[in-house]
């Protein structure tokens, strides 16, 4: 029997619930499976321990998750803490300092869920985001000046090197050869963004060199925007910088039916360092401790690190199972149903149980 060590991170706002119901999951589906167990480890960081000790992680917390197969991650953010110390003080220092180049986002409307988009149902809207995850407007360059006065200054510094855009590019090439339809659109502003944009093009043209099987198309992000919303059907693998990426992807889970189901994938492609795996939805702090949050994201998430491990079979018979399940109409009230947290995940678990796949 394969075993995996997962270093589970539940950290703040709906997270912790989340998690919860993804585990219980991906217990029913070892014993479903039978040929391979998870050795969870669970880490208090997060912003509770923030407000005890001045730090979300310690210190040589990258250390503590280097011997782990893969990170659970619920999310990160509290109503009392800035955005930027939450963000800089976990998810960020994860996936840089691992290396976690490759952020994937898989959208789709599930069966059962409807989408904001007129006449657009299962099998219209099949995307996958591609977002860089190591540089670009998120690198972390930049400072402020003359704090307090007049001329006071900020300056954020988006950085991109040739080595970073081609191996996402040629990632996200890859990811797209491995679909069926073989498509990619490229997202830039390289109209109004003369240099790291236009070298985003320039490196998309010589890395589709090396993928002659793969039609592609390049997008202003926001005639993309328009696109997503217009002509779903007309795109399938998309890639982008880690900003642009970012706002695309919630703007596709959103049309899918509810940032409730999105689930994302930080990749370290080459396997030096632990992946790390979490929903797109965030903290939620508004709907915390009311028992309503929607794991079908995290499913989705659970079912992309089976993917990673190595258990393409468990994968896709989480997602058969969230599939049936949704379905049927057991639902969260964020995609229009009155069910609970609980009686999702245990419909989900049950049709684990049941699956003959």
């Amino acid at each position: 029997m394969k075993q995996y060590k997962i270093a589970a991170i539940p950290a703040d706002g709906i997270g912790p619930e989340v998690i919860a119901a993804g585990l219980q999951a991906l217990e029913a589906l070892e014993r479903r499976d039978g040929g391979f167990s998870l050795d969870v480890t669970a880490f208090d960081w997060g912003s509770e321990r923030y407000r005890r000790t001045g730090a979300l992680m310690p210190e040589d917390g990258r250390e503590q998750l280097k011997g782990f197969d893969a990170i659970f991650f619920g999310a990160v953010g509290a109503p009392d803490v800035p955005d930027h110390v939450t963000l800089w003080g976990l998810r960020l220092p994860i996936c840089q300092g691992f290396d976690q180049y490759a952020n994937v986002r898989p959208t789709r409307i599930l069966p059962g869920i409807e989408s904001p988009l007129a006449g657009i149902g299962p099998g219209d809207l099949d995307w996958v985001v591609v977002r860089e995850n190591s540089e670009g407007e998120y690198s972390g360059h930049g400072g402020r000046a003359h704090r307090g006065f007049p001329e006071e200054v900020g300056t954020e510094v988006a950085i991109f090197t040739r080595a970073g855009v081609t191996r996402i590019m040629r990632y996200a090439f890859t990811l797209a050869q491995a679909r069926p339809r073989k498509f990619l659109t490229v997202v830039t502003k390289s109209n109004a963004q003369r240099h790291g944009m236009v070298m985003w093009d320039e490196i998309a043209a010589e890395v589709a060199l090396e993928f002659p099987d793969v039609t592609w198309d390049k997008m202003l992000v926001d005639a993309m925007t328009v696109r997503m919303v217009k002509q779903p059907r007309s795109l399938d693998t998309i890639v982008a910088t880690n900003l642009h990426a970012d706002i695309l992807s919630d703007l596709a889970g959103a049309l899918a039916g509810s940032l409730g189901i999105a689930p994302t994938a930080n990749i370290d492609p080459e396997r030096r360092f632990p992946s790390m795996f979490e929903p797109i939805h965030g903290s939620a702090f508004d709907i915390t401790g009311k028992g309503i949050a929607n794991p079908v994201a995290t499913f989705w998430t659970a079912s992309q690190m089976l993917e990673h491990l190595g258990e393409p079979a468990a994968a896709a018979r989480l997602m058969k199972a969230v599939e049936a399940v949704c379905e049927s109409g057991i639902k969260t009230p964020d995609i229009g149903g009155n069910a609970t947290t609980r009686e999702v995940t245990d419909a989900v678990c049950e049709a684990i149980r049941a699956s003959n796949i």
